[in-house]
């Protein structure tokens, strides 16, 4: 089929949440490189909004989907044990604070099971907290409660009166407000280490390890959101480890797979322990295959300390960035490869995306008039240079 075949079927048949998306449908990728239908190259500096940790048909992904395919075994159930499962779990510990992993399918699934496991852990003590507190300009996922925790009006509007109760957004980055709104009916704190969806803003280092000591000292549970800074991104494993704060239960997706859906919550044994038979659980979740391409693409990025790749890529791409001699670009931040340019108010994000596009390179926008960059972490110099070239030869 032709573009405008695809086009045409997709204004007719699928659910239109997604507008008019970008005019281009990619059918190969190899490396950081995407190919569209006419066989046009185009470098991609957004990986699927920063899944394809391991950029496009890495064997360390694709040999260990066919392997995992070629046993016949795609799924079986949770009510079996499964090896790759079992090992991807036994991985994750090792490697983080966690004492406990449970797998689901996306990152609004991990969020909304560590926001029930931190009610659950109350509940086992016989507590009545219930309460989460999360950021204005957060983003945790489209469920139904996920969305309660998201501190964007536009996302949350469609859906009030918000289900379930007792979620609350305050400022990012001020602990006072953070501070004023606990109770002593507050079951947690949930936070992204770095925003990507709300603006690629980092948290202020004195703000996260604060958040850290006023939760132990208000006995409240810490969630880290790592959907999106996680998995090498940033210039550690996850995020929060360059901030020395240790979280109570973390979320992981995203990069997780490099490319194939799964998500994670890891939680130490402190919380962990509060979770009884039947108090949770995934159809899909922790499948076979997911957890065969996971541990693969897990046990190489790890193996080949790609985190430490990552923050030298991205000091370097920041570095190039911040030279554009451009009155256009207010501000370069982000950390490792996950960076947001903040772009002045007459030159909109979305539209410099879509003439980057057509000039072979692919971007991504986030809130607040951001160009969004995570490109896979395979990403080389060459790649990076032309992409700023091309961008600092749009911005004049």
């Amino acid at each position: 089929m032709n573009l405008s075949e695809i086009k045409q079927l997709d204004a007719e048949h699928f659910l239109g949440v997604f507008g008019e998306r970008c005019p281009v449908c990619f059918v190969r990728g190899e490396g950081c490189t995407l190919y569209d239908q006419d066989g046009r190259a185009y470098t991609d500096l957004f990986a699927g909004i920063a899944v394809n940790a391991l950029g496009y048909n890495h064997p360390a992904v694709t040999d260990a989907l066919i392997a995992q395919a070629k046993t016949g075994i795609l799924h079986t159930s949770n009510l079996y044990y499964v090896e790759p499962q079992a090992k991807l779990a036994a991985l994750l510990c090792a490697n983080t604070f966690a004492d406990r992993v449970f797998f689901a399918n996306s990152g609004a699934e991990a969020n909304e099971g560590a926001m029930k496991l931190a009610r659950k852990y109350f509940y086992a003590q016989g507590s009545k907290r219930y309460k989460i507190l999360s950021a204005d300009h957060s983003f945790h996922g489209r469920t139904l409660a996920t969305v309660a925790a998201t501190g964007h009006d536009y996302y949350q509007a469609p859906y009030r009166p918000l289900l379930p109760s007792g979620l609350t957004q305050v400022p990012y980055n001020d602990l006072d407000a953070l501070r004023a709104a606990m109770d002593e009916e507050t079951a947690a704190v949930l936070l992204e280490p770095m925003q990507g969806e709300g603006g690629v803003t980092p948290a202020d280092p004195e703000y996260l390890r604060g958040v850290r000591t006023l939760c132990d000292e208000q006995g409240v549970l810490l969630i880290l959101d790592e959907v999106q800074t996680g998995v090498c991104r940033t210039g550690s494993l996850y995020c929060h480890e360059q901030y020395g704060v240790t979280p109570d239960i973390l979320t992981s997706a995203k990069g997780l797979g490099c490319g194939f859906p799964i998500g994670a919550i890891l939680a130490s044994e402190k919380v962990a322990s509060a979770i009884a038979i039947g108090d949770h659980g995934s159809t899909f979740g922790g499948n076979t295959l997911a957890c065969a391409v996971s541990l693969s693409a897990m046990t190489y990025l790890i193996g080949h300390n790609f985190a430490a790749l990552a923050k030298e890529k991205g000091a370097y791409l920041m570095s190039a960035l911040r030279s554009i001699a451009s009155e256009k670009i207010l501000e370069v931040r982000g950390m490792g490869l996950l960076i947001g340019i903040q772009l002045a108010q007459d030159c909109p994000a979305g539209a410099l995306m879509k003439r980057l596009l057509a000039r072979g390179f692919v971007a991504g926008t986030a809130a607040g008039n951001v160009l969004r960059l995570a490109p896979p972490l395979i990403i080389s110099r060459d790649e990076m240079d032309a992409f700023v070239l091309a961008l600092a030869q749009e911005l004049g």
